[in-house]
This record gives C-alpha cells, sequence and structure tokens, in this order.
C-alpha cells in the first residue's frame, strides 16, 4: 500500500471525516497537524499547489485533494486502485 500523508487540524470536520474514511478502510497515514506545528503549513500549501485549508491528502506522490476529493476517488471506484502499491 501506498504511504498516505494527510494535514489537519483537530478542529475540522472534514479532516475527521477523512481519518474516518482512511481508517474503515484499513489505511494506515502519517497525521500532520498543522495547528500544532504551524511551521509545516508552508510545506502543505506549497505541496498542494496553492491551496490553504485541511484536509489536504497524498497517497504517495499524489495530491489527492481535500475531504470531498477523498470521498469522490471512493465513490467513483478509484480509491482502492490509487492506495494499492
Amino acid at each position: 500500500m501506498k504511504p498516505v500523508e494527510i494535514y489537519t487540524s483537530p478542529l475540522c470536520g472534514y479532516c475527521h471525516a477523512a481519518k474516518r474514511l482512511l481508517t474503515k478502510k484499513g489505511v494506515e497515514y502519517t497525521e500532520i497537524n498543522v495547528l500544532a506545528n504551524p511551521g509545516r503549513k508552508p510545506e502543505m500549501i506549497e505541496r498542494a499547489g496553492g491551496r490553504r485549508t485541511v484536509p489536504q491528502i497524498f497517497i504517495g506522490d499524489t495530491h489527492v485533494g481535500g475531504c470531498d476529493d477523498l470521498f469522490d476517488l471512493e465513490q467513483d471506484g478509484k480509491l482502492d486502485p490509487m492506495l494499492a502499491s
């Protein structure tokens, strides 16, 4: 399975929803809390092509986008193949 990274904030309901979906699918992920680690937010913005909102989700080297993008991939049946090694 490809590594998954998710930039989050503990106050973000969309972050919690995205993490629930990943957990439900048995996906291990690295969570980067930009509220607790504000120095990581510029890194997130650069990696996400200028997007400033959380969550920002990466599967391997691919920027998935936010929570809605993740759920769209799941609904379209594209998330599992993307996660596969």
